[in-house]
């Protein structure tokens, strides 16, 4: 009989493309989950993973049972919903997803209280790029995620999903302290033209916004500078570089050389927490569900 917590590893490396992506997710070591696999190769008698450059690929065979691996995930995870909600109470292991400012400013608090109010839940959480991780919900790599959109580019609801939407996300234009535009009260789209811009890399969803937000505005953006971490582009506005429009949640106290100004109509992202249909009347999702919901206003000032 084959072993579900090897075909999990297997499905995790599926899902995300590597074994030290999918170590990461199932909260293994690189070593745990190549070994589950090289077992799970022995008792299938089957080649699942092929080496292709410095990275592995699933063999046909390694893609069709993590197909059914997917289904096992879901039948188990239906009679541990069952039995769960007969309980009453969370337990068993939650793994949730979370974009980075969400896991940085948010998740903390919520975890924190999930732990101590129920000591028998295995609350679990796997930064995610927010692209992505609407996908690893429905294909049963994380029980729950925290995703938001932008008022200009929606969030496809995928069947099979539900999703409660936790508020909203409020975004600022921070300059240098000793800018032009750190002194005015308020902020419109054509005082951002001829500026240089600090923001994420492209193919992200902030420089994807950032981009389409200014070019509404009738300005082509100047993308002098480009970092992924928040806190880097604050450096760089620090510095005296450039200016960047950041949300709030995640941001931290702003160094004392940058200066917040607000943007009118001000710019929000929404945030959302997905989860599967199946799994709606587990306890461990509902509580954290309210969870987010009751420690977002902290958050969203």
């Amino acid at each position: 009989m084959l072993d579900l917590s090897r075909l999990r590893a297997l499905h995790a490396v599926s899902v995300h493309g590597s074994v030290s992506a999918a170590a990461v997710a199932l909260g293994y070591t690189p070593s745990a989950v190549s070994q589950a696999i090289t077992k799970l190769e022995r008792e299938t008698r089957t080649t699942l993973l092929e080496r292709r450059g410095r990275g592995i690929v699933l063999t046909d065979a390694a893609a069709r049972l993590a197909g059914t691996a997917q289904e096992l995930m879901a039948m188990v995870e239906r009679a541990e919903t069952e039995l769960e909600e007969r309980r009453g109470q969370p337990t068993g292991r939650l793994v949730v997803g979370a974009f980075a400012s969400a896991a940085r400013g948010l998740m903390p608090s919520v975890l924190a209280e999930l732990a101590a109010a129920h000591p028998s839940l295995d609350s679990r959480l796997v930064e995610v790029d927010p692209h992505l991780s609407v996908g690893l919900v429905a294909q049963g790599a994380v029980d729950l995620t925290v995703t938001f959109e932008w008022d200009i580019n929606p969030l496809p609801a995928p069947d099979g999903l539900e999703r409660m939407r936790i508020g909203e996300d409020k975004c600022d234009v921070l300059v240098p302290r000793g800018h032009p535009l750190a002194g005015r009260a308020v902020l419109h789209g054509g005082d951002l033209a001829q500026q240089r811009w600090i923001c994420q890399p492209p193919g992200t969803v902030c420089h994807d916004w950032l981009v389409r937000t200014l070019r509404a505005s009738g300005n082509e953006p100047d993308l002098a500078y480009q970092a992924a971490e928040n806190h880097t582009q604050m450096a760089l506005v620090a510095a005296g570089l450039g200016i960047a429009l950041l949300p709030r949640l995640g941001r931290g106290p702003l160094p004392p050389e940058v200066v917040s100004v607000p943007l009118e109509p001000v710019p929000v992202r929404r945030l959302f927490a997905y989860w599967r249909a199946g799994a709606a009347r587990r306890p461990a999702i509902s509580e954290t569900v309210r969870l987010l919901c009751a420690h977002w206003p902290e958050r969203s000032l």
